[in-house]
């Protein structure tokens, strides 16, 4: 393989034709399910758990504003899926997004690392599940098991948590069964879930006390583990890594875009779903949060059932009972929601020949991929069983992170595409531009650089050269957004004291930010005819690419150092074996026989 092949190779774009690929799939999802569903599996950990320990431990309460900055994270890009959506209603979810509008190897990255998110997403959840259980038995299941089965072994389970492992196989059996089934259970039990939310916020305004928002250090005799008291008692960096855990609350949203094969009207179903169910889930998690600190001193939330203690506490032991059968739903439906988007992203990736082919076989019965289901299953229900899921969590969020980053930085792409030549019509090039431009482009170059860079020319199609210049500005764009959250993290201190070289550092660099994001709304862009477009272009992809930075580079090193690992694996398992059976290659070469890597050529 030459080294120019193999670059066209990384870069080889899908070209889907919805009407001529008709899904072997069955198409029985309607806008209500697509929305029932995203909330059944965004809505579990983050009310229940997640809003009272990021309290006690990270933000006190500004927990809700930690909440508020995940949301928006969220919320821009579930913009970008929603017009994907729209455009690409396909199974793959941000994988065959970045599949058609990028290129071959960023959509391998993206997929493999939406496989990591779902498998540990599917495995911390059913370990929450079995904890939360197992609290209010006054951890029976632990001691016991703990004490007949223990595992000696750093960074693993005390014990193997036999219950998480049964719960994930019975749900894997429910996906497989056929995926209208899964959606009726997500749906009953996501309108129990609701109802307790209901109950929470309506029960808990009556045992509101403002005080709890400004306990003082000295006055309260607060713990030491407090912080300082108040209402960020942890400091704004403690409020914006709050931000950072709680976005693992929402994430599940997303499990909408890998539904795309199983719609029955995708372009408009989809769009509505993600941003009506992520306005939900936002209100659900900032009334919790709200009412939770309100109601009980926020460093003593730190409860493996925060929810229950607190009502416990302030003399409302029956609501506990109430909270549980809703916690328990909304778990089983997180958990189960967990699960749904991963046989959909190895179903994708193996149709397409970038990882094996057999996770690709539909069961003519069930019209599910039967395999990809039950592996994803086994594999996911071994790591809770097994595995100290508190120490791998944070990989969950880096990879939704990158992938909602590499989703935004697509739609700015395509929407910034050259129209493709229509038959018949002389297509706008550089060649239709006026004489005198190029004459001056000939002359001075800066000059030229400088036009094409505000487009003085005034053009309103994309061209190629629009298109160079559009993409050389996102990745100018890009490059200052890396830079200026690496700063504003390394500069946090000297910020917030206001030195004055940290301050002309971060103004400089947002002025260039300003500036290119200026450059990057005049250049022509394509007006695309389908449902739902993102709006505030491009301000609204930029910021989600902002704030998702932000919060991956608030993870810690441990994590960067797990992710390095995990992308090492994937890669090799690409270029040994995606980048020859890919089936963008085989079009590429329709004469090609496939028989023998001896008549490789790609």
């Amino acid at each position: 393989m030459s080294l120019r092949s193999f670059g066209r190779a990384l870069i080889r774009r899908k070209v889907i034709d919805n009407e001529a690929a008709p899904s072997s799939l069955n198409r029985c999802l309607t806008t209500l399910d697509l929305t029932l569903l995203s909330i059944g599996s965004t809505l579990g950990l983050g009310m229940y758990v997640i809003a009272g320990q990021v309290a006690s431990k990270t933000a006190g309460p500004a927990v809700m504003l930690s909440f508020f900055c995940a949301a928006l994270a969220s919320i821009f890009a579930g913009f970008c899926y929603a017009e994907f959506g729209a455009r690409v209603p396909r199974a793959g979810s941000a994988y065959i997004y970045s599949y058609v509008t990028v290129g071959e190897f960023t959509a391998f990255i993206i997929g493999w690392n939406l496989i990591l998110e779902y498998v540990i997403g599917t495995a911390s959840v059913a370990r929450g599940y079995s904890g939360y259980l197992d609290s209010l038995l006054n951890n029976t299941i632990a001691h016991h098991l703990e004490q007949w089965m223990p595992i000696p072994v750093p960074h693993m389970s005390a014990y193997p948590d036999l219950f998480a492992f049964g719960i994930t196989m019975i749900l894997t059996i429910m996906l497989a069964i056929g995926v209208k089934e899964s959606t009726r259970f997500i749906s009953l039990f996501t309108c129990i879930n609701l109802a307790t939310l209901f109950f929470v916020i309506i029960c808990g305004a009556f045992n509101l006390n403002f005080k709890n928002w400004n306990l003082s250090k000295e006055k309260d005799h607060l713990p030491e583990s407090a912080g300082s008291g108040g209402f960020l008692p942890f400091g704004f960096s403690g409020m914006m890594a709050g931000a950072a855990t709680c976005f693992y609350s929402f994430v599940g949203f997303d499990v909408i875009a890998s539904t795309g094969e199983e719609v029955k009207n995708p372009q408009k179903a989809i769009p509505i779903s993600i941003v009506s169910s992520l306005m939900i889930i936002f209100l659900a998690y900032f009334g919790v949060s709200c009412i939770q600190t309100l109601m009980w001193p926020y460093y003593d939330l730190n409860q493996a059932a925060p929810l229950p203690y607190v009502f416990e506490k302030v003399g409302w032991p029956f609501a506990r009972w109430v909270i549980t059968i809703g916690a328990l739903a909304g778990l089983s439906t997180c958990l189960l929601g967990a699960m749904f988007p991963l046989p959909r992203i190895l179903y994708a990736m193996a149709s397409d020949g970038l990882i094996f082919k057999t996770l690709a076989k539909v069961n003519p019965t069930t019209k599910t991929p039967m395999i990809a289901t039950l592996i994803s299953g086994v594999l996911s229900g071994a790591m809770a069983a097994l595995f100290n899921i508190d120490e791998l969590a944070d990989m969950m969020s880096i990879g939704t992170l990158l992938a909602y980053t590499l989703v935004s930085m697509s739609i700015l792409i395509l929407r910034h595409e050259n129209v493709p030549h229509i038959p018949g019509k002389r297509e706008s090039n550089d060649s239709t531009r006026p004489l005198e431009v190029i004459n001056i482009s000939s002359n001075n170059g800066l000059i030229c650089c400088l036009k094409k860079f505000f487009n003085t020319s005034q053009l309103k199609t994309p061209t190629k050269s629009t298109f160079k210049t559009s993409k050389l500005i996102i990745t100018g764009l890009c490059i200052t957004v890396v830079v200026l959250c690496l700063f504003l993290i390394c500069l946090e201190t000297e910020i917030g004291e206001l030195q004055m070289n940290a301050i002309i550092l971060i103004s400089i660099l947002v002025f260039t930010l300003i500036v290119q994001l200026i450059a990057l709304t005049l250049q022509p862009k394509s007006v695309p005819t389908i449902s739902f477009q993102t709006p505030c272009m491009p301000l609204v992809p930029v910021l989600s690419i902002f704030i998702n930075t932000y919060l991956m580079m608030k993870l810690s090193i441990a994590t960067w150092v797990r992710f390095a690992v995990w992308m090492i694996l994937g890669l090799s398992i690409y270029f040994f074996y995606g980048i020859w059976f890919s089936k963008e290659r085989n079009k590429e070469r329709p004469d090609h026989k496939t028989d023998g890597l001896s008549q490789v050529a790609i």
